[in-house]
């Protein structure tokens, strides 16, 4: 990849980040809109995008974020207010350079001029310059066209890691020339001789004298880029100087210097720093983050995995050799590959809270679109999950959200004929148990009808009359396919495929779902999901002379199963786990295993849903560090199966789904 390509990569994915920052703090605006805070930030995302565009040669971007900064500064200036046009306005900006990351999708110049024109609407409200909310220069000096002149100095020092991030001084140099009239003075006095100079290192310091009309946020905005990498200090001088000190302390101490000017312009000698830097001479600072791509992630995470099975393959060799210094190199071998393990799936784990952010914008959307008013509340978005599980759990959440305003949150009017706040809440939280993750999503609405929800599935034939179901399996129904209690077809529901999506979705992330409902108080989605899809924690059990894993977050217990238990249950498939009678599954029945079954089986008792359910086997051969490897397509449609894992012996061991073979067993019954 060019120079130029990384660059454009670079570009898009920190737009796209400081896009979801934009998104996030506008929607906090329109609730606060005299926050300057969150003005100064909007703000910020923006000048980035522009800055960071025009450099990446995305121009289209740079000039859109431009007009929209335009405005905010007239909002920071007190001459404008955040509307909920100027939010609308610069949301609907927001969408449009998202759209324009994506390389496939061609600069709309009729979108940018609608833009434009849109933007110039709002400035021209804007009124002439007050002096009572500008901030005035306090300078007595004027132009030829009796504008008041500024006399600005600058002292400006950037860090000695400002180089390492790719920043150079020459750019904001050249937007302090285009303000007015600027001198710059290069201090040298930090820098060293040759023999220890680091050329990734940044020893320069800048006296900036400048003449302008511009106020002194406008001037200090000039380095908002970098105000984090440097030490500023911005003053503005009674009267302006008659000229700038020049004397520079290394002319004394660096006679290997003598004769270079200390002196630049904005227009003068290129500030580019070399990259052949000294090893033993880097700074003391260093980046705190790096940005990875995914795919390497992905592929460190397949190596990881190949080690493990390598190590249990070494595991297994050691200890029918009997050979203790093989056993010692093997058990340093496998604590090594479960630390590695460990950290490597912690480096692909994310904050929930990243997919949280994107769903403030979803709420507010359909607040509008649905004649309603609806907050998101969230919480726990600290809570860490796999990328690639929040990723596929997108287009779940976004149906339930969707679900939950449309259909749970009540219009104004009834809401408050019951007595309830005009504004509906929809809350999101997650948390973690053990080894899953818990996402809930809640809403105060009117919550689910059993009776509406029953006399819709027997009118679509989904239910016989005759059917007796409690509140809970009604409550199940609605993750049918073509299920929907929807009056009417709208953009927003009622074809009947959001929820049977949901649970379609959530159980290929080997999760569960379940619903709570109270009417007239709410509903609750209840989404439990596993930590990672790479490796997991199994029970490996032997049935017949195949092995099975069952993923160890379901497992409750295991218990044996003799056959004075099956007499006593008149062999009706149920076993007494303390008290409680537990259903059961023999696995050598359902995958038709060869040979007589032992007289002592025991039973993985696992949760299901809420429910109970029993596994029996052969055997228990113990907890098993789990690799997991997709099956061909000659499998993809043997429900009951997720997966195959290999064995220290080489042997394959197929993973179980263990919520969609319950399925097809009671769809067999």
């Amino acid at each position: 990849m060019g120079s130029n390509d990384q660059l454009e990569s670079m570009f898009r994915e920190e737009a796209a980040e400081h896009l979801a920052a934009l998104e996030s703090t506008l929607l906090e605006l329109e609730q606060r809109p005299q926050d300057p805070e969150l003005i100064s930030q909007a703000f910020r995302a923006l000048h980035t995008i522009k800055g960071s565009g025009a450099m990446a040669g995305f121009d289209a971007i740079a000039a859109i974020a431009h007009e929209v900064e335009a405005v905010f500064v007239q909002i920071r200036q007190g001459k404008l207010q955040a509307s909920p046009n100027v939010i609308a306005l610069t949301l609907s900006a927001k969408d449009l350079i998202r759209s324009w990351l994506d390389p496939q999708v061609q600069v709309s110049t009729d979108a940018t001029a609608r833009m434009h024109s849109a933007c110039q609407a709002i400035l021209e409200l804007a009124p002439a310059a007050n002096p009572e909310i500008s901030q005035a220069p306090r300078e007595q000096s004027r132009n030829s066209d009796g504008q008041t002149v500024s006399h600005v100095r600058i002292a400006w020092a950037p860090h000695p890691d400002y180089f390492q991030n790719g920043s150079n001084p020459l750019g904001i140099l050249s937007e302090l020339n285009d303000m007015g009239s600027c001198q710059t003075t290069t201090n040298l006095a930090s820098l060293p001789c040759l023999e220890e100079l680091d050329t990734e290192t940044s020893y320069l310091r800048f006296d900036i004298l400048l003449q302008t009309t511009k106020r002194e946020n406008d001037v200090r905005d000039t380095f908002i880029f970098v105000e984090d990498r440097c030490d500023l200090k911005i003053s503005i001088s009674p009267a302006a100087p008659k000229q700038v000190d020049t004397t520079s302390p290394a002319s004394e101490t660096q006679p290997a210097l003598a004769g270079t000017s200390s002196t630049l312009s904005s227009g003068g000698a290129a500030l580019t720093p070399a990259r052949q830097a000294s090893p033993s001479n880097r700074p003391a600072e260093s980046a705190s983050s790096i940005r990875v791509s995914a795919e390497k992630l992905d592929s460190l995470v397949d190596l990881v995995g190949e080690l493990v099975i390598a190590q249990a393959r070494l595991a297994l060799l050691a200890s029918n050799r009997a050979d203790d210094e093989l056993l010692s190199v093997a058990e340093d071998i496998g604590r090594l590959s479960a630390e590695l393990r460990d950290n490597t799936l912690d480096i692909r784990m994310v904050p929930i809270g990243t997919t949280f952010v994107r769903f403030k914008r979803l709420v507010h959307d359909l607040s509008s679109d649905l004649g309603k008013e609806i907050q998101l509340e969230t919480e726990g978005a600290e809570t860490e999950l796999d990328k690639t599980v929040i990723e596929r759990l997108f287009d779940p959440l976004v149906h339930l959200i969707r679900n939950s305003c449309d259909h749970g949150i009540e219009s104004q009017e009834v809401r408050r004929k019951a007595g309830k706040n005009p504004v509906g809440t929809v809350r999101m939280l997650a948390y973690h148990s053990g080894q899953s993750v818990f996402v809930e999503i809640r809403d105060d609405g009117a919550g689910l009808d059993s009776v509406a929800i029953r006399k819709k599935a027997i009118a679509s034939g989904l239910l016989d009359e005759t059917a007796k179901l409690s509140v809970e399996e009604l409550y199940k129904l609605i993750f049918l396919p073509g299920f929907s209690l929807a009056k009417a077809v709208t953009n927003v529901s009622g074809r009947g495929v959001g929820m049977d999506v949901v649970k379609r979705s959530v159980e290929a992330l080997r999760g569960q779902i379940s619903i709570t409902s109270e009417p007239g108080k709410g509903t609750t989605f209840r989404l439990q999901l596993p930590l990672t899809l790479a490796i997991i924690e199994g029970l490996l059990v032997a049935v017949g002379e195949g092995k099975f894993v069952l993923p160890m977050s379901l497992v409750e217990e295991c218990v044996e199963l003799t056959a004075l238990d099956i007499k006593r249950s008149h062999d009706n498939r149920l076993t007494n786990v303390r008290g409680e009678l537990v259903p059961y599954i023999r696995l050598r029945d359902w995958f038709r295993s060869a040979g007589e079954r032992p007289a002592i089986e025991q039973v993985a008792v696992t949760t299901v849903e809420g429910k109970r359910i029993g596994f029996v086997v052969d055997g228990v051969i113990g907890q098993h560090q789990t690799v997991i490897k997709s099956l061909g397509r000659m499998y993809q449609n043997v429900r009951g199966l997720s997966g195959a894992t290999i064995l220290g012996d080489g042997s394959l061991a197929l993973i179980l789904d263990v919520p969609a073979l319950l399925r097809s067993v009671q769809q067999a019954a």
